[in-house]
This record gives C-alpha cells, sequence and structure tokens, in this order.
C-alpha cells in the first residue's frame, strides 16, 4: 500500500460505510452527497486493493477484507480524535464531539432526558446519538464505534466490555389518584385482584419479577395488557383503573396523575451501570460524559 495516497477521510468514510452498510444512509451521516461518498469508496478500494462492498438487495455487503478492516479502522479513528482533543485540551464548554449511545426506553425516559437537559448547559455543542439497546449485538456495535457506550444492566453486558455501577433501581406500584379501589395503599389481596399492566421487553410475555415473587407466597396476579414499551404504561394508568408495577425512576417527578405506592410485597429491584469498550477508554470526551452520568445519577 501507498501509504502516500492515504487521506484521513478515507478511512473515515469506510467507517461510516462499515456502520451504515448502505450509500444513502453513509452519506447523510457523512453530511456528503451520495456521488462525493461512491468517489470516496472508489479510491477505497484502489487503495486496499479489493472491493469492500459488494452490491446487496437492500444497500452493500461488506467483504471478508472489509470486516477485518472494521475494527482496526474505528481504533485509529478514535486514537486520533483523543489526540486532536488531548492537544487542544478538553472544555465541555466547545467540545464538538458526538456520543453513540444505547439504552432501553426507560433509560431514555429516567437517565437520558435529565442528561440531555444537563448537556444543553455544560456541552452544548456536544451531540448524543440514542439508539435502541440490543444484548446481542451490543459487542459488535461497541468494537465497530456504531454505539460508544451503553447504560443497561452491566450483568447482562458482554464479559470483554468494561462496565461501572450507576445506582440500584427498586420497583413502585403505580395507580391513578382517584382510583375507586386504591386509597392510598395497597393490601395483597386488593394488588393480586386488580387488573395489571406489565412490561416484557420482547412484547406479549405475562410474566416478571413481580410474577416470580408472587409465585414464593402461592399467588397470581391478573394481567390485563402486556407491552414492550415503558413509556406509555404511566398514562395508560393514570387514565384508567389499571395498574402497574414499576422502575421507581420512571415515575420521578412524573407523577401529578398517579398514586406512587410500595407494592405490598417484596419484588427485587436491579442495578443500573454503564458499558463501554476499551477503544473509548481514555477518550477525554468519553471520560467526560461518563463521569457526568456517574453525577447526575448520584443525586
Amino acid at each position: 500500500m501507498d501509504t502516500k495516497k492515504v487521506d484521513l477521510n478515507l478511512l473515515v468514510a469506510l467507517d461510516a460505510l462499515l456502520a451504515e452498510p448502505n450509500v444513502t444512509r453513509a452519506a447523510r451521516r457523512l453530511g456528503l452527497s451520495q456521488p462525493a461518498l461512491s468517489a470516496q469508496l472508489a479510491r477505497l478500494r484502489d487503495l486496499f486493493g479489493d472491493p469492500l462492498f459488494l452490491p446487496a438487495q437492500r444497500g452493500l455487503t461488506p467483504t471478508a477484507r472489509a470486516m477485518e478492516l472494521q475494527a482496526p479502522v474505528r481504533q485509529a479513528l478514535d486514537q486520533v480524535q483523543g489526540v486532536l482533543a488531548r492537544g487542544r485540551g478538553f472544555d465541555p464548554a466547545t467540545a464538538d464531539v458526538t456520543v453513540a449511545l444505547a439504552c432501553s426506553d426507560y433509560v431514555q425516559v429516567a437517565i437520558i432526558t435529565p442528561l440531555v437537559l444537563d448537556l444543553r448547559v455544560s456541552a452544548p455543542k456536544l451531540k448524543l446519538a440514542i439508539r435502541q439497546l440490543d444484548g446481542s449485538l451490543l459487542g459488535q456495535q461497541m468494537v465497530s464505534g456504531v454505539v460508544d457506550l451503553a447504560v443497561m444492566t452491566p450483568a447482562t453486558a458482554p464479559a470483554a466490555l468494561r462496565t461501572r455501577r450507576l445506582f440500584h433501581e427498586r420497583y413502585v406500584t403505580i395507580a391513578r389518584r382517584q382510583h375507586p379501589t386504591v386509597k392510598g395503599r395497597l393490601t395483597l389481596d386488593d394488588f393480586v385482584a386488580l387488573d395489571h399492566v406489565v412490561v416484557s421487553p420482547r412484547g406479549g410475555g405475562f410474566g416478571g419479577p413481580v410474577d416470580t415473587a408472587l409465585g414464593k407466597l402461592g399467588r397470581k396476579r391478573s394481567i390485563a395488557v402486556s407491552t414492550a414499551s415503558f413509556l406509555f404504561v404511566p398514562d395508560l394508568v393514570a387514565r384508567s383503573d389499571l395498574i402497574a408495577t414499576v422502575p421507581e425512576r420512571l415515575v420521578r417527578g412524573r407523577a401529578e396523575r398517579l398514586q406512587v405506592l410500595e407494592p405490598p410485597l417484596a419484588v427485587d429491584g436491579f442495578t443500573i451501570g454503564l458499558v463501554w469498550h476499551e477503544r473509548t477508554e481514555q477518550h477525554p470526551a468519553h471520560r467526560w460524559i461518563r463521569q457526568r452520568l456517574r453525577t447526575l445519577c448520584a443525586g
């Protein structure tokens, strides 16, 4: 390879195409026109002596050589970005970087919303690219740079990734303020008799930690609705006689129309933490945002 032909912009283009194997989407990601990106792809093919991407029904299919390049190219670009950040001194007030963050919808409401509001003041040029968490893909997404940081249950993260605990979450039961049965407290008999909304991450499931706890007592609750998303549960409960048992931070500061109650039985909570790849361990912007999240979650 003639290193005189190497243009850092070509590696940026390759990284984008590996993350989004579609010329239209990759060009949009880079702020380029499709012809400009196609021209860069032609130069990349010449540089590496390989087609790198083959036409497919819905975009492009990376060749084996392209897949071999994915991790080292992402690592090289991270190192360049880190060198530049250290060289000019990292200042969150002026830092113009993008952090790709993966999380569930519960985390988006409970943690990422306060983070975004904080960043508007503390780091107004820092951009967050929020992606839906997919545990089966997370390891590869971290290696390739599609995801830089995940906020999730650390125990379920791939073993090769770094983790840091943020907090332990507990469950609360919610009911509408004018509920005909619920008046500031719940007995276990009322709890199992009322109709519940449950959240099943994959959708359609009718069990969870509450049902595990009830089973130990020889009891079973009545479940009327199973949903894959936490987001509409508080509003649904506020407008009906359904009740739900949800993570406390989902409704913290958002319970004007709800009663927030202690469940009438012990339900195991869960830990939320940060998960990241070694490639961003020393990057100033990434180190800063991880610390910012720890500070916000400590309050």
